[in-house]
């Protein structure tokens, strides 16, 4: 059995206590607006943010810390981490990058597998998500779909719990979204670093306006 496969299921896993499972990213609120409102909407929700979002800026950032951390090159990982930071739009944004990233690291400093010292003083999780990879000595192919399919599995999550959507139609939105992945990722690769950036305005709005939602599951 390929340890690789191990590793990454291990990262992707929502078992891994880091709360990931807390946050909805504006989801939530998308759905309070009606604006994701079954099996279709969600589909093309979830599309729309891999392909515009995480294909343009958390995945071409990650490709750059996993080769800063595996080349131990401190100022890149101190620039990206800090371009990561500069890139999250809302408060709950960038209170989910820092609490998903400090719990990755509480557990990793837990395990013994990192020196605190190497890492900056407020780590985010796309920065710490590639550190731990790098412990795991995961391929950064496999980094990449690990962190995609951790985010695709918390969203139909979040679908499920507040659509409400049926479980048989979350796994057709897992199965059909399952190839846009390696799409994503292999185009992440490609991107220069004068073209990373995402322009999500719908879901920056759900998310900023999630953070006066009168009543909510998550935390962002």
């Amino acid at each position: 059995m390929s340890t690789q496969l191990l590793s990454a299921l291990y990262l992707a896993s929502p078992a891994l206590p880091i709360g990931g499972f807390a946050y909805s990213q504006g989801l939530e609120s998308a759905i309070e607006l009606g604006w994701v409102k079954d099996e279709p909407t969600l589909q093309g929700w979830l599309q729309g943010v891999l392909h515009e979002g995480l294909g343009q800026l958390d995945l071409p950032i990650l490709w750059r810390c996993l080769a800063a951390v595996e080349n131990n090159d401190r100022a890149a990982q101190h620039y990206w981490n800090d371009l990561t930071f500069a890139n999250r739009e809302t408060h709950e944004l960038v209170f989910e990058e820092e609490q998903l990233g400090a719990a990755l690291r509480k557990l990793l400093l837990s395990l013994n597998k990192i020196d605190a010292a190497s890492l900056p003083e407020q780590p985010s999780y796309l920065l710490m998500f590639a550190v731990a990879s790098g412990v795991m000595h995961l391929s950064a192919e496999n980094a990449l779909a690990a962190f995609c399919w951790s985010w695709l599995e918390n969203q139909v999550t979040v679908a499920c719990k507040t659509i409400p959507l049926g479980q048989t139609a979350a796994q057709r939105v897992l199965l059909h979204l399952m190839p846009e992945i390696e799409l994503v990722t292999a185009k992440a690769k490609m991107t220069k670093d004068d073209d990373i950036g995402a322009t999500l305005p719908g879901l920056i709005m759900a998310s900023a306006l999630h953070e006066t939602q009168y009543s909510r599951l998550f935390r962002s």
